[in-house]
């Protein structure tokens, strides 16, 4: 389909990071699914040619590129070739604009250089054992301690989580929900285990414990209290990830079934002929281009601040719905080798699952897009 929003420069940088994806990601995929965890050189790698926050100052290690279309560039071609473990958008695009925003100038000084370059992975830790959606039933506490803080609780299903170098943690203070830097090494901050998953197996996902870990008061991010307000503040652009990451993906599994249906035959001939094939992939084409122009529209709104809360969560909603209907007609049309591990289909298929619940569920996207209605 043809697309009006991007420009020759963001040409120019889909052809660069589509050969960093072919000769730095490609060729790594299954090692990292068998292994649980993608290596640290791939994000150091990511971080020299530009790839990581590049919408950060160039004093800073970024390019100074304030543009999500290129954050929608890279999210398309690591979907293009099935990639799920390389967190590189929720690095970039999920948690480096808490502390591009919010933090002090001598904050940015001490972490955006090694954010851009990839020494420095970042995570941010919100959900907890009993709390899942409902932040406000956060029980992990902050408790002033004059110069310092003493931070003690539990996060788990934490992206990034064995390899973050710097956690944004999201905990109860006095004040209210507080955001504050937990670092590497910081005494009382442990990991536990690489958590088991359904998909998205090359992606480390973990549980993090506080023991009276000391905070220093120079590690807030923001004002003491306002942690809620941020979340809800960055929480449209995160559900605008979710939805080009959702339609990249539907337009990854469609390929893959396309290409298969094509090439398989039955009873003499290739099952792209069967008129129930036909019909399918007719009906699928149809669904995400209409996405697709759905979410093409959102990005340019957004690059004039103009997407409402509503609005990110109908498209999260409706394309992460999109892409598990995409994948599972994608195996049901694959028939048996659908169901086996070799065959993207079967990948994505599972990796699809978890996008309905991330980012705040589906249920709570209708919630929100109710209430907006007066509902």
């Amino acid at each position: 389909m043809k697309r009006a929003l991007f420009e020759q420069d963001h040409d120019i940088f889909r052809d660069s990071f589509r050969k960093f994806c072919q000769e730095e990601v490609l060729p790594h995929q299954e090692r990292w699914i068998e292994q649980g965890i993608v290596d640290r050189e791939v994000w150091e790698k990511a971080g020299e040619h530009g790839f990581l926050v590049p919408f950060v100052e160039e004093e800073f290690g970024g390019l100074g590129l304030d543009d999500f279309r290129y954050a929608q560039v890279m999210i398309e071609e690591l979907a293009r070739i099935g990639e799920s473990g390389f967190a590189l958008s929720l690095h970039n695009d999920v948690i480096a604009p808490y502390l591009h925003t919010y933090g002090t100038a001598e904050q940015k000084a001490r972490y955006l250089p090694g954010v851009a370059s990839g020494k420095t992975i970042l995570a941010i830790a919100m959900t907890e054992p009993g709390t899942g959606s409902d932040l406000q039933a956060m029980k992990t506490s902050l408790e002033d301690q004059g110069d310092h803080y003493i931070l003690n609780g539990q996060k788990t299903f934490i992206s990034n989580g064995i390899l973050a170098d710097l956690v944004i943690v999201a905990a109860k203070s006095k004040e209210g929900v507080t955001l504050v830097l937990v670092e590497r090494g910081m005494e009382g901050f442990e990991r536990g285990r690489n958590l088991k998953k359904m998909g998205m197996k090359a992606q480390d996902t973990a549980e993090l414990f506080f023991e009276n870990v000391r905070v220093p008061k120079e590690n807030v991010l923001g004002q003491p209290g306002m942690g809620f307000m941020y979340l809800m503040q960055k929480l449209a652009q995160e559900r605008l990830v979710c939805a080009v990451g959702a339609i990249a993906g539907a337009w990854f599994a469609f390929d893959e079934t396309l290409k298969y249906v094509k090439e398989r035959t039955a009873f003499g001939k290739p099952i792209g002929k069967f008129q129930n094939t036909r019909f399918k992939m007719a009906e699928m084409k149809t669904e995400i281009t209409i996405g697709q122009h759905f979410v093409d529209n959102l990005v340019q709104q957004h690059l004039r601040g103009e997407v409402t809360p509503e609005e990110a969560c109908m498209a999260k909603y409706w394309t992460t719905d999109l892409v598990n209907k995409v994948v599972d007609e994608g195996v049901q049309l694959h028939g048996g080798y659908g169901y086996m591990d070799e065959y993207p289909i079967c990948r994505a298929y599972t990796d699809a699952r978890i996008t309905r619940i991330f980012a705040g569920t589906n249920e709570i996207m209708k919630e929100v897009i109710g209430r907006g209605m007066g509902l």
